[in-house]
């Protein structure tokens, strides 16, 4: 396990990105001793983790030496397995991607032939990077319900049968690596909030195949003590409404499908306006985010649809959009590459 202090120093790195950063600048913003970063970055710069990216002017005496993250020093898979489609892909330790693999496949055609699926384009996936990169693991985002700490799906909406299934027991058996399983809109989030400059709270509200909410207050995930926080798409806006397949009635998520699927891209905007507005007016929240596949088809009607119905309420919350497509894959990469960075 590395240390708290070696993670603040490569997550500084990170941030500093090619320009890097100097060894005082890193005593500065940890409140480390010089000493302290010294043996830190000389014992990263063993690892492989860190290297010189040149020289810059100081105030007085020779020119200080800038250290930078060595972005292939290590890399991470992450996988986005969504009810009819997956995508696999291969980041170095900055996050970038450098490999990427797509397949269909129906999440209900059973555990077992969806996780030989998984298990085939990863494998492939790792033998286009190359035998000799070190892979520190795999990010597995799958939709909601889930318990993250056991790696184990709920009663995916329409799938019931994933229920309980040990799926990250099982990939990592197959794949020989350490997995993480986590909901699709979390992962998603987590990697937004890993960007520079990303706001300290927000909420990034996922329409594709179904719908849902990845949540970051102070900078991280919220998840929950059952690690069941973000379930929007299944918030009741209409009593007694159409039924729903997680067993309720008049879900938004089945209420903003159906308009979806009625060519009704306003009224589902309008929808979806009313949930961003209820998490804006529960949590407060900086920023909303919106992405999935149905939003990136049509985003400037999503974005002014839910910017017209938080106006209306006086909500003064900017609406956003995702434009990459992985955004849930790039994500899931982060549920393995946070941890070294002390996230």
């Amino acid at each position: 396990m590395r240390s708290h202090n070696a993670a603040l120093v490569l997550d500084l790195l990170r941030g500093a990105g090619e320009a890097g950063i100097s060894r005082l600048e890193l005593a500065e913003r940890t409140g480390l001793t010089p000493q302290a970063v010294s043996k830190i970055t000389a014992r990263l710069r063993a690892e492989g983790l860190a290297a010189e990216a040149g020289h810059r002017a100081s105030t007085g005496g020779k020119p200080r030496t800038v250290l930078r993250l060595e972005p292939s020093a290590a890399h991470a898979v992450g996988v986005h397995l969504d009810r009819d489609e997956l995508t696999a892909l291969l980041t170095d330790l900055a996050g970038t991607t450098v490999a990427l693999r797509r397949r269909p496949v129906d999440l209900g055609a059973g555990t077992g032939p969806v996780l030989d699926a998984v298990t085939e384009e990863v494998r492939a996936l790792l033998r286009e990077g190359g035998e000799e990169r070190a892979v520190l693991g795999a990010g597995v985002a799958m939709p909601g319900p889930l318990d993250h700490r056991a790696g184990l799906p709920g009663r995916v909406t329409g799938f019931p049968e994933w229920a309980g299934h040990p799926v990250r027991e099982e990939l990592a058996r197959r794949l020989g690596l350490p997995v993480v399983l986590d909901k699709d809109t979390n992962a998603a989030a987590l990697g937004l909030a890993l960007r520079p400059g990303a706001p300290a709270s927000f909420a990034y509200v996922h329409l594709g195949t179904g719908l849902g909410a990845g949540l970051v207050l102070g900078g991280a995930p919220l998840r929950g003590d059952r690690t069941g926080a973000g379930e929007l798409g299944h918030q009741t806006v209409q009593l007694d409404g159409p039924p729903c397949g997680c067993g309720g009635r008049g879900c938004l998520e089945v209420l903003c499908l159906a308009a979806v699927a009625r060519g009704e891209l306003a009224g589902a905007a309008r929808i979806l306006g009313a949930g961003a507005a209820n998490l804006v007016r529960l949590l407060d929240i900086d920023q909303v985010l919106l992405g999935g596949r149905v939003v990136l088809a049509a985003p400037e009607a999503f974005a002014d649809g839910v910017r017209e119905v938080l106006a209306g309420l006086g909500l003064t919350a900017p609406v956003g959009v995702v434009a990459e497509r992985d955004a849930v894959a790039e994500g899931a990469a982060w549920l393995t590459l946070a941890p070294v960075f002390g996230k």
